[in-house]
């Protein structure tokens, strides 16, 4: 009777949404546990905002705030010979805007540095406006000395370099995919209207969504492939 009482007990505990603190703000994170039937555990899955949320998120970043960050963006993009139009489409999407964005994974601030890449860069504070910019900014230029084509820096920047050299082109990963594609929606709006045709133009168009295939092998277990 003890062991009945104390699962939901703990069910209950894990119930209580996550909070990502945010500036001026609470983004709150919907957590859920289920009974996975073939082993008995509890199993916890965190249900991340949608592209909506994201959104609505930016919106209500006072404008004057956003100048600010795109003046560093610019600053920082221009002081190391980056286009500043993809620093501030990346910074849009990774945390629309947010400064203190924490995601499940540990990635922090405007511009979303994992912590082995915030340490390389030599940041101190992820969350300090300055630092955390100037260093995805770096981290951007320097994944653009690797792989000159923008489509495979943003994917490279998503999914990390090795997985790009891995695939040769972005990988078949459906977040990384769509993150290229939100990017250069973002990236092509901010173009200037000129005769000339943007730079970042073909990054407009989603790459071509692989098929994946799920098939169950002979001892019951999910196999998924590319195609």
């Amino acid at each position: 009777m003890a062991r009945i009482c104390f699962i939901p007990t703990i069910a209950a505990c894990l119930l209580i949404p996550a909070a990502s603190v945010c500036a001026g703000d609470v983004t709150t994170y919907r957590t859920t546990v289920r009974i996975d039937q073939s082993t008995g555990k509890l199993v916890r899955r965190l249900a991340l905002p949608n592209a909506a949320t994201l959104r609505t998120a930016a919106a209500r970043v006072p404008a004057a705030e956003r100048a600010a960050v795109d003046k560093i963006v610019e600053q920082a993009a221009r002081q190391h010979g980056l286009d500043p139009r993809l620093a501030q489409s990346v910074l849009a999407v990774e945390s629309a805007y947010n400064q203190y964005a924490t995601s499940p994974k540990g990635a922090m601030g405007y511009m979303q540095l994992m912590p082995g890449t915030a340490k390389m860069l030599g940041v101190k504070n992820a969350y300090d406006a300055q630092q955390n910019i100037e260093a995805g900014v770096r981290y951007l230029r320097y994944l653009k000395t690797k792989f000159q084509d923008e489509r495979l820096v943003l994917a490279a920047y998503n999914a990390g370099e090795g997985a790009v050299k891995k695939y040769g082109d972005i990988p078949p990963y459906r977040e990384t995919i769509d993150y290229v594609a939100k990017v250069g929606r973002r990236l092509a709006a901010a173009a200037p209207s000129t005769s000339q045709p943007a730079p970042q133009e073909v990054l407009a168009a989603a790459p071509a969504q692989p098929k994946i295939q799920q098939t169950l092998d002979a001892e019951g277990r999910i196999v998924l492939s590319v195609q």
